[in-house]
């Protein structure tokens, strides 16, 4: 038989390794970063580049696309390569790969902490990152796709097929959660809005966890656990189980997100139902993730390898245990603005993605350098430190969201909520926020002792060459299935098919969930008392974006007694039909802000945003002081104006024509109202005298940045107006 010679190609997984433990580091520091701006708020004081809305986006960024992502590629290159038999289909397309990829998160680490951003979660790049994001995902693909076509082994292994399945639907999330429209270089908005744009992002952002850090995590799973304990997979009828129900039910449990939300309840129910169903399936990969161990535990007990591949099996296995639960319209009532969602996202995180990582790096190394690993000592050291600081990160967590959800509807007898005051269920839970930020000082410590320990294997290893290997060339069989051969093992030998049907699996969910909300406009009832944004208030809307108001603040009230006595009226689809993006948050630090307009004077957003604790003793928001020195840039809106008219919303020539004079005496009428604060003429007017003595441009406070801010805060919920119950019976 002939037997070919050929190269693996051992650099490409080099670099992605290297970058995966850069950026982990990276952004892991920035998480803990933001731990301890929870404790001190005024920590990065006055520097706008490192405040907590703009951190916290760069924070999950570079955790799941930089940390995670180059993990993906590590992994992917050097299993697809031998799963295969075959080096990579494009040297060039690998190398593209990986250094657009890294263009990608430098861009990302740059553009964030500025205020670029589209502020929807997981997806807040503006749209020239967006467009290369695709390229370089496609060129991902085609590589892929391209090696399989040229592969020396038959039958696809089942982690190719988790491979294929996250290129095709990380594609299709991506684009079409991104469809925007371009206002300028780093500025856009989404071509949906409110309940649309709500239900296409939670398609995008539950799916990117279950397409991002899932499915490729689980290809993973099937190819190193295997070749860590030297054991056969468990089941190979479990994993085709496993697979289809898997892409086919994930797609469709995106509304579990948005329950007791503006959408519509047909959608939210859908959501639930696929959620609980989704347990099976994932339950079913975890079980064949662990039994793939069976006859090693004495090896696991010594290899540390198998610890963190076991303990990140078990993160799995818990956080989808809790996905379906917390879909349950109960449990989310409790659980959801809250930091029980914090802990879950972070077992996740920290225990899936992050030690299997870790337990493939310690795998990797020595492999690839032909070395043994520096110190199994300082493995274990990592691995039982690293497992300490998950459960001191996640356990404070779920006290504090429990504490968080009890507090918030809790009532007196008389009917008065006992904790009127929001920050005061702050300030109860101030005890957990220690505990993460130490649990996340031990986690990332663990990180470090990775790091040294990989350094020094790699010193005392060899150089990283192509790694010489042989196979027999693969021959042509027939197209159709042969005698005895089952359905799915023909698809093995076919990718281009077993790439269709993936296709069409995770597409079904998606059509019968978005295009029914997209095109059904009975779904969205209009309220004609709302109406667009003045022009002011739209350039206020973005800075509320750009400083990433939206991680703190919720801007949706549900239908719950303790919402509607703490906040006002709940949320209505209506009110969001012109919001482009939509604004409703995923956790309250701080309280829902849908109906704060009016509920304070325009001097008292002043002084908030210049020293929040001067409002509101106790406060753990930072100091946003630059937006009172700021001169506004708001030449931009009459373009801003026009590009929603592109996407429906009703301005007017006039509207646009009169931006200028809307934006001037909107603005004017603020400053005046401001001026009736003694304390702020006073220092106002010192202003200007400093300004004038020192030959400095003075900028009038109408022109300042807080005042469009303000404008949009005072315009939140207005377009709602509802009767007090007592005072109608009483006219009556």
């Amino acid at each position: 038989m002939e037997v070919q010679q050929f190269y693996y190609d051992n650099k490409i997984v080099k670099k992605f390794l290297y970058a995966t433990i850069f950026w982990g580091i990276v952004g892991m520091s920035v998480g803990l970063l933001l731990a301890f701006m929870f404790l001190f708020p005024n920590l990065t004081d006055g520097i706008s580049w490192l405040s907590f809305g703009r951190l916290r986006p760069l924070h999950t960024n570079a955790v799941i696309f930089a940390f995670v992502g180059n993990a993906i590629f590590a992994g992917v290159y050097y299993s697809t390569q031998r799963l295969l038999k075959a080096r990579m289909f494009s040297d060039g397309l690998s190398n593209f790969n990986f250094w657009g990829w890294q263009a990608i998160i430098v861009a990302a680490a740059i553009t964030l902490p500025l205020g670029y951003s589209t502020s929807k979660e997981y997806a807040e790049l503006e749209w020239p990152i967006d467009i290369a994001i695709a390229v370089v995902w496609v060129a991902f693909g085609w590589n892929l796709i391209g090696t399989m076509l040229r592969r020396r082994q038959r039958h696809l292994y089942v982690a190719i097929w988790f491979y294929l399945a996250t290129f095709v639907t990380v594609a299709v999330l991506h684009i079409f959660n991104s469809l925007e429209l371009p206002v300028s270089a780093l500025k856009s908005y989404s071509v949906y809005a409110g309940v649309q744009d709500a239900l296409v992002q939670w398609w995008y952002g539950h799916n990117a966890v279950a397409f991002f850090l899932t499915t490729p995590f689980l290809g993973l799973m099937y190819y190193f656990v295997p070749k860590a304990a030297n054991r056969p997979v468990y089941s190979y009828r479990l994993s085709i189980v496993h697979f289809w129900s898997l892409i086919f039910i994930y797609i469709w449990a995106g509304p579990h997100h948005l329950l007791y939300s503006a959408l519509p309840d047909w959608a939210q129910n859908l959501g639930v139902a696929f959620s609980i169903m989704l347990l099976a399936p994932s339950w079913g990969g975890m079980i064949n993730g662990l039994l793939t161990l069976r006859g090693a535990w004495d090896k696991v007990r010594t290899d540390p390898t198998l610890k963190f591949m076991v303990v990140a099996i078990t993160g799995y296995g818990m956080a989808t245990f809790e996905g379906p639960m917390l879909s349950l319209k109960n449990v989310n009532a409790i659980a959801h603005f809250s930091d029980w969602i914090i802990a879950h996202v972070h077992v996740g995180a920290l225990a899936w993605n992050g030690f299997l990582t870790f337990g493939m790096i310690y795998w990797l190394v020595p492999k690839m350098f032909k070395a043994r690993l520096h110190s199994t000592g300082l493995a274990n050291a990592h691995f039982w430190i690293g497992t300490l600081g998950i459960i001191l990160y996640a356990l404070p967590m779920y006290v504090a969201g429990f504490t968080q959800a009890l507090m918030w509807e809790d009532f007196n007898p008389d009917g008065t909520l006992v904790y009127g005051n929001f920050l005061e269920t702050v300030k109860e839970i101030i005890p957990m926020y220690w505990m993460r930020a130490i649990g996340g000082s031990m986690y990332i410590l663990g990180a470090f002792i990775m790091l040294y320990n990989v350094f020094k294997t790699v010193r005392s290893g060899q150089k990283v060459e192509d790694e010489l290997a042989e196979a027999a060339p693969l021959t042509r069989v027939s197209k159709k299935r042969t005698k005895g051969e089952t359905y799915h093992s023909w698809l093995e030998r076919k990718p281009v098919q077993l790439t269709i049907l993936a296709t069409v699996a995770i597409l079904i969910g998606g059509i019968v969930q978005i295009i029914p909300t997209i095109l059904v406009k009975s779904n969205i009832p209009t309220i004609t008392s709302v109406k667009p944004y003045t022009p002011l208030e739209l350039e206020g809307r973005d800075l509320y974006i750009r400083e990433g108001c939206v991680g703190c603040h919720s801007q949706m009230v549900r239908p719950f007694r303790g919402e509607v006595e703490r906040y006002g009226e709940y949320a209505k689809a209506g009110e969001f039909v012109y919001d482009h993006p939509f604004l409703w948050g995923s956790k309250r630090t701080g309280p829902d802000l849908l109906r704060v307009g009016g509920k304070y004077s325009d001097n008292w957003h002043l002084n908030h945003m210049y020293d929040p604790q001067s409002t509101s003793s106790g406060s753990i928001m930072p100091a946003y002081q630059w937006l009172i020195r700021n001169e506004h840039d708001r030449s931009n809106v009459k373009s801003k104006m026009e590009a929603m008219v592109s996407l429906g919303v009703p301005y007017t020539k006039e509207d646009i024509a009169n931006a200028e004079k809307s934006m001037e005496e909107q603005a004017t009428k603020i400053e005046k109202n401001l001026y009736t604060d003694p304390d702020f003429a006073k220092s106002y007017e010192a202003d200007k005298k400093f300004a004038k003595d020192n030959g400095k441009p003075f900028v009038e406070m109408k022109d300042r940045e807080i005042v469009s801010l303000i404008a949009y805060l005072q315009r939140l919920g207005t377009d709602i107006k509802i009767k007090n119950t007592e005072e109608t019976t009483a006219k009556k």
